[in-house]
């Protein structure tokens, strides 16, 4: 027996996926930069209560 799905298109528009991947690279992009910034407010023992030194996050940003 088929189904048919009548909000899912058949199929994306081609400016969609575009839009939608600009839009996922600038949010993540975005999460990044707010993530690298918590950690580098934090101080060595806070750093270091989940397992991280300051040298990792260094690392971290230039990947």
């Amino acid at each position: 027996m088929a189904t048919f799905d009548a909000f899912t298109p058949a199929r994306r528009a081609p400016s969609m996926g575009v839009f939608s991947n600009l839009m996922g690279r600038i949010i993540a992009w975005n999460d990044r930069r707010v993530t690298l910034k918590m950690l580098r407010g934090l101080t060595d023992r806070e750093l270091s209560d989940i397992g991280l030194e300051r040298g990792d996050i260094t690392t971290w940003s230039s990947n």
